[in-house]
Protein backbone atom coordinates (compact mmCIF):
# COMPACT_ATOMS: atom_id res chain seq x y z
CA UNK A 1 0.00 0.00 0.00
CA UNK A 2 2.88 2.32 0.68
CA UNK A 3 4.29 2.53 -2.76
CA UNK A 4 7.57 0.50 -3.35
CA UNK A 5 6.59 -1.14 -0.01
CA UNK A 6 4.95 -3.67 0.96
CA UNK A 7 3.61 -3.66 4.68
CA UNK A 8 3.43 -6.95 6.49
CA UNK A 9 1.89 -7.15 10.01
CA UNK A 10 2.53 -10.04 12.52
CA UNK A 11 1.02 -10.68 15.61
CA UNK A 12 -0.37 -13.52 17.65
CA UNK A 13 -3.03 -13.60 19.99
CA UNK A 14 -4.96 -15.15 23.16
CA UNK A 15 -8.22 -16.37 22.15
CA UNK A 16 -9.77 -13.19 24.10
CA UNK A 17 -7.46 -11.26 21.52
CA UNK A 18 -4.24 -10.10 24.11
CA UNK A 19 -0.47 -10.06 22.51
CA UNK A 20 0.92 -9.76 26.15
CA UNK A 21 -0.50 -10.22 29.83
CA UNK A 22 -1.65 -7.94 32.17
CA UNK A 23 2.32 -6.97 32.93
CA UNK A 24 2.81 -5.97 29.27
CA UNK A 25 5.02 -9.46 28.62
CA UNK A 26 5.03 -12.15 26.18
CA UNK A 27 3.84 -14.97 28.30
CA UNK A 28 5.53 -18.26 27.00
CA UNK A 29 1.68 -19.70 26.26
CA UNK A 30 1.69 -17.81 23.27
CA UNK A 31 5.25 -18.85 22.16
CA UNK A 32 4.21 -22.07 20.02
CA UNK A 33 6.37 -23.84 17.94
CA UNK A 34 4.22 -23.99 14.77
CA UNK A 35 3.61 -20.00 15.02
CA UNK A 36 6.91 -19.86 15.64
CA UNK A 37 8.23 -21.50 12.22
CA UNK A 38 5.56 -19.56 10.37
CA UNK A 39 6.69 -16.55 11.67
CA UNK A 40 10.53 -17.47 11.22
CA UNK A 41 10.38 -18.00 7.48
CA UNK A 42 8.11 -14.65 7.16
CA UNK A 43 10.95 -12.48 8.61
CA UNK A 44 14.06 -14.31 7.10
CA UNK A 45 11.66 -13.05 3.88
CA UNK A 46 11.31 -9.38 5.23
CA UNK A 47 13.79 -6.63 4.13
CA UNK A 48 13.39 -4.66 7.06
CA UNK A 49 11.46 -4.99 10.49
CA UNK A 50 9.64 -2.20 12.07
CA UNK A 51 8.39 -2.62 16.09
CA UNK A 52 8.57 -0.77 19.39
CA UNK A 53 10.73 -0.76 22.15
CA UNK A 54 9.61 -3.74 23.94
CA UNK A 55 8.67 -5.88 20.98
CA UNK A 56 11.35 -7.81 19.17
CA UNK A 57 11.50 -11.17 17.14
CA UNK A 58 13.89 -12.95 19.55
CA UNK A 59 15.28 -15.46 16.59
CA UNK A 60 19.13 -17.01 15.70
CA UNK A 61 18.81 -14.18 12.31
CA UNK A 62 17.36 -11.09 15.14
CA UNK A 63 20.52 -9.52 15.05
CA UNK A 64 21.73 -9.81 11.45
CA UNK A 65 18.43 -8.10 10.44
CA UNK A 66 18.04 -4.35 9.53
CA UNK A 67 15.07 -2.50 12.07
CA UNK A 68 13.31 0.32 12.88
CA UNK A 69 12.84 0.60 16.77
CA UNK A 70 9.65 3.22 17.42
CA UNK A 71 10.51 5.58 19.93
CA UNK A 72 9.97 9.00 21.22
CA UNK A 73 13.57 9.49 22.82
CA UNK A 74 15.12 10.74 19.22
CA UNK A 75 13.96 13.69 17.28
CA UNK A 76 14.09 11.81 14.26
CA UNK A 77 16.05 9.15 13.10
CA UNK A 78 19.20 7.89 15.59
CA UNK A 79 21.52 4.56 15.72
CA UNK A 80 20.97 1.93 17.55
CA UNK A 81 23.20 1.14 20.35
CA UNK A 82 22.52 -1.84 20.80
CA UNK A 83 22.23 -3.37 17.35
CA UNK A 84 24.34 -2.11 14.70
CA UNK A 85 21.87 -2.84 11.94
CA UNK A 86 19.17 -0.80 13.48
CA UNK A 87 18.10 2.39 13.11
CA UNK A 88 15.37 4.36 16.57
CA UNK A 89 12.81 5.97 14.63
CA UNK A 90 10.30 8.55 16.06
CA UNK A 91 7.70 8.77 13.57
CA UNK A 92 7.01 12.38 14.48
CA UNK A 93 9.99 13.29 13.54
CA UNK A 94 10.97 11.50 10.25
CA UNK A 95 8.48 10.01 7.72
CA UNK A 96 8.38 5.47 7.12
CA UNK A 97 9.89 6.99 3.81
CA UNK A 98 13.01 8.73 5.56
CA UNK A 99 13.76 6.08 8.11
CA UNK A 100 13.84 2.96 5.05
CA UNK A 101 16.15 5.03 2.91
CA UNK A 102 18.54 5.71 6.07
CA UNK A 103 18.18 1.84 6.71
CA UNK A 104 19.34 1.52 2.73
CA UNK A 105 16.29 0.70 1.86
CA UNK A 106 14.76 1.95 -0.92
CA UNK A 107 11.50 -1.05 -1.64
CA UNK A 108 10.67 -3.69 -0.32
CA UNK A 109 9.10 -6.08 2.42
CA UNK A 110 8.49 -4.26 5.88
CA UNK A 111 7.44 -6.68 8.56
CA UNK A 112 5.81 -4.53 11.33
CA UNK A 113 5.99 -6.67 14.73
CA UNK A 114 4.14 -4.47 17.38
CA UNK A 115 3.20 -3.35 20.33
CA UNK A 116 0.15 -2.10 19.70
CA UNK A 117 0.89 1.93 18.88
CA UNK A 118 3.34 0.57 16.15
CA UNK A 119 0.30 -1.78 15.20
CA UNK A 120 -1.87 1.75 15.46
CA UNK A 121 0.21 3.29 13.57
CA UNK A 122 0.61 1.44 10.28
CA UNK A 123 -3.43 1.23 10.00
CA UNK A 124 -3.01 4.55 9.54
CA UNK A 125 -0.36 3.99 6.87
CA UNK A 126 -1.71 1.03 5.59
CA UNK A 127 -0.92 -2.99 5.59
CA UNK A 128 -1.07 -5.01 2.45
CA UNK A 129 -1.42 -7.53 4.50
CA UNK A 130 -2.02 -8.64 8.40
CA UNK A 131 -0.72 -11.80 9.11
CA UNK A 132 -3.35 -12.75 12.74
CA UNK A 133 -2.56 -16.04 14.31
CA UNK A 134 -4.77 -16.95 16.88
CA UNK A 135 -4.09 -19.30 20.35
CA UNK A 136 -7.48 -20.56 20.58
CA UNK A 137 -6.37 -22.16 24.37
CA UNK A 138 -4.55 -19.29 25.58
CA UNK A 139 -6.80 -16.58 27.92
CA UNK A 140 -4.61 -13.39 28.75
CA UNK A 141 -7.75 -11.52 30.90
CA UNK A 142 -6.80 -8.09 31.26
CA UNK A 143 -3.73 -7.88 28.99
CA UNK A 144 -2.93 -5.42 26.47
CA UNK A 145 -4.56 -5.41 22.91
CA UNK A 146 -3.47 -5.91 19.71
CA UNK A 147 -4.02 -2.63 18.29
CA UNK A 148 -4.04 1.10 21.01
CA UNK A 149 -7.09 2.08 22.16
CA UNK A 150 -9.43 0.09 20.67
CA UNK A 151 -12.61 0.58 22.35
CA UNK A 152 -13.42 -2.23 25.10
CA UNK A 153 -14.89 -5.69 23.26
CA UNK A 154 -13.29 -4.80 20.26
CA UNK A 155 -11.71 -7.67 18.88
CA UNK A 156 -8.65 -7.50 16.58
CA UNK A 157 -10.16 -8.92 13.59
CA UNK A 158 -12.98 -6.06 14.50
CA UNK A 159 -10.47 -3.37 13.91
CA UNK A 160 -8.89 -4.44 10.95
CA UNK A 161 -12.43 -5.10 9.09
CA UNK A 162 -12.94 -1.21 10.45
CA UNK A 163 -9.70 -0.08 8.39
CA UNK A 164 -10.86 -2.04 4.92
CA UNK A 165 -9.02 -5.03 5.85
CA UNK A 166 -11.38 -8.53 4.70
CA UNK A 167 -9.99 -11.90 6.13
CA UNK A 168 -8.37 -14.65 4.19
CA UNK A 169 -9.06 -18.30 4.48
CA UNK A 170 -8.48 -19.63 8.15
CA UNK A 171 -5.18 -21.71 7.79
CA UNK A 172 -4.82 -24.30 11.11
CA UNK A 173 -0.82 -24.59 11.81
CA UNK A 174 -1.41 -26.43 14.99
CA UNK A 175 -4.80 -28.56 15.78
CA UNK A 176 -3.59 -29.72 19.03
CA UNK A 177 -3.54 -26.56 20.19
CA UNK A 178 -5.91 -24.32 18.46
CA UNK A 179 -3.49 -22.24 16.74
CA UNK A 180 -4.99 -20.99 13.51
CA UNK A 181 -3.96 -18.37 11.39
CA UNK A 182 -5.83 -15.69 8.88
CA UNK A 183 -4.19 -12.96 6.52
CA UNK A 184 -6.06 -10.18 6.55
CA UNK A 185 -5.74 -7.67 3.32
CA UNK A 186 -7.14 -4.49 1.60
CA UNK A 187 -10.43 -5.19 0.38
CA UNK A 188 -10.09 -3.85 -2.46
CA UNK A 189 -7.37 -5.73 -3.65
CA UNK A 190 -9.50 -9.15 -2.84
CA UNK A 191 -11.67 -7.47 -5.31
CA UNK A 192 -9.23 -7.62 -8.17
Amino acid sequence: MFLSYSIQGYAIVSSDGMIADADAMMPDALKLDADQRFFEREMDCADAVVHGRRSHEGHPNSHIRRRLVLTRKVAAIAPDPDYPNSLLWNADGASLRQACAALGLQSGTVAVLGGPETYRMFLEIGYDAFHLTRAGKVKLPGGMPVFAQTRSGQSPEDVLCEHGLAPGPVRILDEVNAVTLVSWRPKERLRE
